[in-house]
């Protein structure tokens, strides 16, 4: 199964770069895409079915053009779960699973943490999101949570650690919880195969960052432990360009 983590940034704005044309290209069984920013309504629904994805699903916010988490396969899942049912979550939607034979993919986007109020808002996030994996993994141990997770885990994944040591998404806070989720039965499928500085998944549009490769690595495809011995490649496709993110991909056996 090849599964492909992509925040949009906007679906809408996305498709019009040619996303479908490169969805159908890229081939994926599985998709999973953060900050869609549209209801189902909106999305070209029947486009993307002749791409070969008849199984769409999607997870917007109660505020329109805003945040929203989507998942399309070509496989027919066993189940699908929209949102976690904690409601301070949910209403921005930002978490969809489906759930197959020998498997559970979801697509997740945390929070950003631009002033005070978000950076609280991220932190109680993170602790009920853990909480929720915790008893998930209980009744699905195979778990692939793919998504933005506006956090970059070590100094390697991000263009310039010290002069951002102070900003959301690479706050000691934020970087121990990451590394503690990992650490809680999960595996950086990226890292598990790469061990190189200067792969990232996220540019800001200012000051020429992306020409330049000053990024950040905060989509991840984290895969249970359970599935280690099924791992089979990961990576990032930075020539991706329908956002300010670009896709990050994991096969599993």
């Amino acid at each position: 199964m090849r599964i492909i983590s992509y925040n949009v940034n906007g679906i809408r704005a996305a498709i019009s770069k040619g996303f479908i044309e490169w969805l159908q290209h890229s081939n994926p069984d599985v998709i999973c895409l953060q900050e869609i920013k549209a209801t189902e309504d909106q999305v070209p629904y029947l486009d993307i079915e002749m791409a070969g994805y008849p199984y769409q699903y999607y997870f917007p916010a109660t505020k329109k053009g805003y945040s929203g988490v989507a998942i399309l396969s070509k496989i027919k899942p066993n189940t699908i779960v929209f949102g976690t049912g904690i409601e301070h979550m949910d209403f921005e939607g930002r978490n969809v699973r489906v759930d197959f034979d020998d498997l559970s993919v979801m697509s997740l986007y945390l929070p950003s943490g631009t002033n005070i109020d978000r950076l609280s808002h991220k932190f109680r996030f993170m602790d009920d999101f853990q909480n929720y994996v915790n008893e998930l993994k209980k009744e699905i141990p195979n778990l692939v949570i793919c998504g933005d997770y506006n956090i970059c885990h070590k100094a390697i994944d991000i263009h310039d650690p010290i002069r951002n040591a102070n900003v959301s998404g690479f706050l000691p806070q934020e970087r121990d919880w990451l590394d503690q989720f990992m650490k809680n039965g999960f595996i950086d499928s990226f890292r598990f195969f790469n061990d190189q500085p200067d792969n990232y998944s996220w540019w800001s549009y200012r000051a020429g960052a992306r020409g330049n490769n000053k990024g950040w690595r905060i989509d991840y495809c984290l895969v249970s432990e359970t599935l280690k011995e099924k791992l089979k490649r990961a990576y990032i496709l930075p020539e991706a360009k329908h956002s300010d993110h670009c896709p990050v991909v994991v096969e599993i056996e």
